[in-house]
């Protein structure tokens, strides 16, 4: 295979999308829709990508060279056409292209790479000048249209606005993506003109001149036609993203193994990574990195983002984010995993509880209604209901360490810096501001004082003093 060069036209304003955000840096299953198209261009090995930008070229442009660190950006100072825009990125290059050139749009977020390789493929081996990737469309309305001649040999690309009523039949639509030998393609690009409805530059009249000089022109019909579909406003690309869910779900039901329970309220971004045997149920999301191993069961209503969650993990009704989950575990109902937590085989985050920059050993449970913030629990502790590690002073934080399998009581503070020794207690209600030697009892509260007689004196006349009358309770004071 000859060399391969890359271009893809990313200098477009996107007024559709109302937004500050560029049009190609919207995000579809947790990607750019530029960065799905730069992942599918280096599953082809290319020898160069150059990447043309144009409008807010600061924003796309570090978008881009962050993904792609060594592509070359090419300036568009001004859109007028794919033409003048791939004469732009030929001039990057030093104004001459060799081997095998391919264009395309950023906004194609479901193009495949090995739907890219097999058009790339059919264009060498058929040693085109110009080969159009194209396909069949219901309504064609806005697309340029593939003529071709009586022997199926294409003849032109005719844009919407310059195509007679005949020609506006045709269903058969160039996807903007094209293939050119590059020798062809630097000398093609001097002479396209832009004598046409839209006084553009299209680099499509590349396919008459290949036609006048006597070489090949072709086009690779994709049966998929959807990956060559682009968004130019919200609700395009809300359309793209139901789509690209679809294909994601699908591919780890029928390909690894995995179940989902209900497809509709389910979301899997694109670099998540599934393992046989795991069950998401509904309403779950799983965002960014997040990994997920064997026979672990995800959900309902679960929201996790750059996650692990080890093998027969339980996580219900949690959001969690950059946590690690571990082998067995027990998560929610309820949860909130926020950065840094860390939870080891068989442990337990339980309701309502929240947990940060916390790491909960092999076994350690967490069960009820507590904040675990900047902390250590060690293998088989247990931290009672109602806990709170207190771990800021105002002017930093500090962490707080449970030794062991340690016993904590209900209605805890745990005041940082703090170490609880293993084997270590405390009573219930306590405030723990020193250290707990291991196996001691930590109390702080002092012994219990009953006020006999306060509902009638300080509450006469109210249901609570009536109740208590009605018990027998005198007004005796305690002594």
């Amino acid at each position: 295979m000859s060399a391969i060069t890359v271009i893809v036209l990313a200098a477009g304003g996107g007024t559709r999308m109302k937004s500050k955000t560029m049009k190609v840096l919207h995000r579809v299953g947790g990607r750019s829709m530029v960065g799905h198209v730069l992942a599918a261009a280096q599953s082809v090995s290319p020898d160069r990508v150059v990447t043309v930008v144009g409008h807010q070229r600061e924003q796309v442009g570090a978008h881009v060279l962050e993904l792609a660190p060594g592509s070359v950006l090419a300036v568009q100072e001004s859109q007028e056409g794919t033409g003048h825009a791939v004469r732009v990125a030929v001039e990057a290059l030093g104004g001459q292209v060799d081997g095998t050139v391919v264009v395309l749009t950023a906004d194609t977020p479901l193009l495949r790479g090995d739907s890219l390789a097999a058009f790339l493929a059919d264009h060498e081996a058929a040693e085109r000048a110009v080969s159009i990737l194209s396909g069949e469309v219901a309504d064609p309305f806005g697309y340029g249209r593939i003529v071709r001649d009586e022997d199926g040999d294409v003849l032109a690309i005719v844009e919407q606005k310059d195509a007679d009523a005949d020609q506006r039949e045709i269903r058969e639509i160039n996807s903007g993506i094209l293939a050119f030998d590059g020798a062809f393609l630097t000398e093609a690009l001097t002479r396209i003109g832009n004598d046409n409805a839209k006084g553009e530059y299209y680099l499509t009249d590349a396919v008459g001149l290949a036609r006048e000089a006597g070489l090949t022109v072709g086009a690779y019909c994709l049966e998929d036609v959807r990956q060559t579909e682009g968004a130019n406003d919200r609700s395009q690309l809300a359309r793209l993203g139901k789509e690209m869910n679809r294909r994601i779900l699908e591919h780890w039901m029928t390909e690894v193994g995995v179940t989902i329970m209900d497809p509709d309220t389910t979301w899997i971004e694109d670099d998540v990574v599934l393992a046989r045997d795991v069950t998401i149920l509904p309403g779950t999301q799983l965002l960014g990195a997040t990994v997920v191993a064997e026979d672990a069961v995800i959900g309902p209503d679960t929201t996790l983002e750059d996650c692990e969650v080890g093998a027969g993990a339980r996580v219900v009704r949690t959001h969690g984010q950059l946590a690690v989950i571990g082998d067995g575990a027990q998560v929610g109902p309820y949860a909130y995993l926020r950065p840094g937590t860390r939870t080891g085989t068989g442990s337990k985050v339980g309701t309502f509880v929240e947990t940060k920059n916390a790491v909960l050993a092999d076994g350690a449970k967490v069960p009820h209604l507590s904040y675990v913030g900047d902390a250590e629990v060690g293998e088989g502790s247990n931290v009672g209901a109602g806990t709170i590690f207190a771990n800021y002073d105002g002017v930093a934080k500090h962490r707080t360490t449970i030794g062991r399998h340690a016993r904590t009581g209900s209605n805890n503070t745990f005041v940082a810096p703090v170490t609880v020794g293993d084997g270590a207690g405390t009573g219930a209600g306590t405030v723990v501001r020193e250290d707990v030697p291991p196996g001691a009892l930590a109390v702080s509260a002092g012994p219990q004082r009953n006020l006999e007689g306060w509902a009638a004196r300080r509450r006469p006349g109210t249901a609570q003093a009536r109740a208590a009358e009605e018990a027998g309770a005198g007004d005796r004071s305690h002594p």
